[in-house]
């Protein structure tokens, strides 16, 4: 008794040095944002996956929401670089870069820090892409790296009871992926992932406004319009919006105004493949598990959940209960960390 007494005693002694060396992380690898959340401290990274590199001398000027706020604003020797493209590593180097930066920001600026860490990577991501992930987690200080499917972890994060025997259908609308996945038992009935999101949103509508008015805008630009007054669905009160760019025939600055009506029909191709995608994953989900569909509706997470009335377009082309996760934006990162202490749920579902 004494002896398990004392080996109790020098446990306790030892849990905030222990915690010192390996502090677990729940990473949301994504490609417009990064956010990564700590056990013990919450969401403590939540910044665009964006570096600016200096060609010159090689070196990082900035990372994240620094490195995001120089976009389209750089000297000729600086560039901005999205090391991930359709929710995939683009630049290995860059994104090791990226991630040692935010693990280290993570664990304030502690370098003996080697943490556990999960990464949530979209469904359909390939051997190779599974590789470069994990390695750059390594190289960037991982003791241990284990890959989950950013779906499951969007539905962890919404809520809804995967390990139950019944159809759970979520839609993650991400930067640079959508996935939409049935799952049932903490497992995939079906999924699929759609190298199309908010980011080709973006260019769709920066590629309206250039075909229609001749007018040439930024990235940063076309993102503001689709949050302001982008819809899936008529609004029930007009929304216009003045935009600034350069004139493509004139070559000068000049301002307009575009309606919601018009940033509508240009993100109308979008949303069209969306919801056939969840169409599809309707039709192939078995009859048992649609029962429960439809009782428990369709749950949307990520950034492009936000788009305005984009549940209510699912809603009256499927008849099925539509809801947004009540914290879209952090749902997956959210999910992933509730894996970080459930060991055996993690062994089920990790695809590292």
């Amino acid at each position: 008794m004494r002896f398990d007494y004392l080996a109790r005693i020098s446990l306790n002694n030892l849990r905030p040095l222990l915690s010192l060396f390996s502090a677990d992380l729940a990473i949301d690898l994504g490609t417009v944002n990064t956010r990564i959340y700590s056990r013990d401290r919450g969401v403590v990274v939540n910044e665009p996956s964006a570096v600016a590199l200096d060609d010159r001398t090689g070196e990082v000027r900035a990372v994240g929401t620094e490195a995001k706020e120089m976009l389209g604003r750089t000297p000729a020797n600086i560039r901005v670089v999205r090391p991930l493209k359709d929710g995939v590593i683009a630049d290995f180097k860059v994104t090791e870069k990226m991630l040692h930066y935010f693990i280290q920001k993570a664990h304030q600026r502690r370098t003996l820090v080697h943490p556990r860490i999960v990464i949530s990577v979209p469904s359909e991501i390939t051997q190779v892409e599974k590789r470069a992930v994990a390695e750059s987690a390594y190289r960037a200080g991982a003791a241990e790296v284990n890959l989950v499917e950013q779906a499951m972890m969007a539905a962890i994060g919404a809520g809804m009871p995967i390990t139950e025997p019944g159809g759970n259908l979520v839609v993650d609308i991400g930067g640079g992926t959508t996935d939409v996945a049935v799952i049932s038992l903490s497992g995939m009935v079906y999924s699929r992932s759609l190298r199309i999101a908010g980011n080709h949103m973006d260019e769709a509508v920066g590629n309206y406004i250039k075909r229609k008015y001749n007018l040439l805008i930024g990235e940063r630009t076309a993102e503001q319009i689709k949050i302001e007054i982008g819809s899936a669905y008529a609004l029930d009160k007009p929304l216009t919006m003045e935009i600034k760019g350069r004139n493509l025939i004139e070559g000068m600055p000049k301002t307009i105004t575009v309606g919601d009506g018009e940033i509508r029909e240009a993100l109308s191709e979008w949303v069209s493949t969306m919801v056939n995608a969840i169409r599809v994953a309707l039709e192939r989900t078995p009859p048992e598990l649609s029962a429960d569909i439809i009782d428990r509706g369709i749950v949307l997470a990520g950034g492009g959940a936000l788009l305005k009335n984009l549940d209510k377009r699912i809603r009256e082309e499927t008849e099925l209960p539509v809801c947004i996760a009540d914290d879209p934006l952090c749902c997956v990162v959210l999910g992933t960390s509730e894996i970080l202490s459930n060991f055996n749920l993690l062994r089920r579902i990790s695809i590292e």
